[in-house]
């Protein structure tokens, strides 16, 4: 970072390619969507090319890289809650469900792993971003909470409250994945068939 400050054209380069991969788990599973994601993380690299400067070397080049992707998303996800659905007609919507029809019958997953990821993603949906960033950095990426409170700029403690306020929720939409016989129905919080 220091070497990017004084001017080396390839330090900030070598940095991103040095730490693209794992940023880009991050962003993937924290947003669900490669292409929000691509774009959450051309913003953050941006952000952190134009705050390198900034720099003070406090914590780990990693963590800083970690916590400018997180609110990156973040920022993603609230303009995406806020932006204003559009207007569609049942013609369109008829393409695009035929569409997206054929694209999962074209592509099935023998091992069945991919409708338990789609659960999963499913269920993080529905939780708060908070706990779903949270969640995302211990569990799915393997960040001890020291790290991830670093990351997320917040106390150990809060993240692990998030983490386990995080995984009740999520519990009734995955308790089919324990138990396989159970129906599925992740719109359910009970996780069942919706029947009480």
């Amino acid at each position: 970072m220091s070497r990017h400050a004084r001017g080396d054209d390839q330090a900030f380069n070598e940095l991103v390619r040095r730490h693209r991969e794992r940023m880009w788990a991050v962003a993937v599973r924290v947003l669900g969507d490669p292409e929000e994601a691509s774009d959450a993380l051309q913003d953050a690299f941006l952000s952190a090319f134009r705050a390198a400067g900034r720099f003070r070397g406090e914590a780990q080049v990693s963590t800083w890289l970690h916590r400018i992707v997180v609110n990156a998303c973040h920022d993603r996800m609230r303009r995406r809650m806020v932006r204003p659905a559009v207007p569609t007609d049942d013609a369109t919507l008829d393409v695009l469900s035929n569409e997206r029809a054929k694209a999962t019958a074209s592509t099935p997953d023998p091992s069945g792993r991919s409708d338990s990821a789609m659960d999963v993603r499913a269920a993080l949906d529905k939780i708060p971003d908070e706990q779903r960033m949270a969640l995302v950095l211990v569990d799915m990426m393997g960040y001890r909470v020291d790290e991830a409170a670093g990351i997320l700029d917040v106390a150990p403690g809060t993240v692990k409250s998030r983490c386990a306020r995080g995984r009740a929720r999520l519990l009734p939409y995955l308790a089919h994945l324990r138990n396989p016989e159970r129906p599925r129905d992740v719109t359910s919080p009970r996780g069942g068939d919706g029947r009480s």
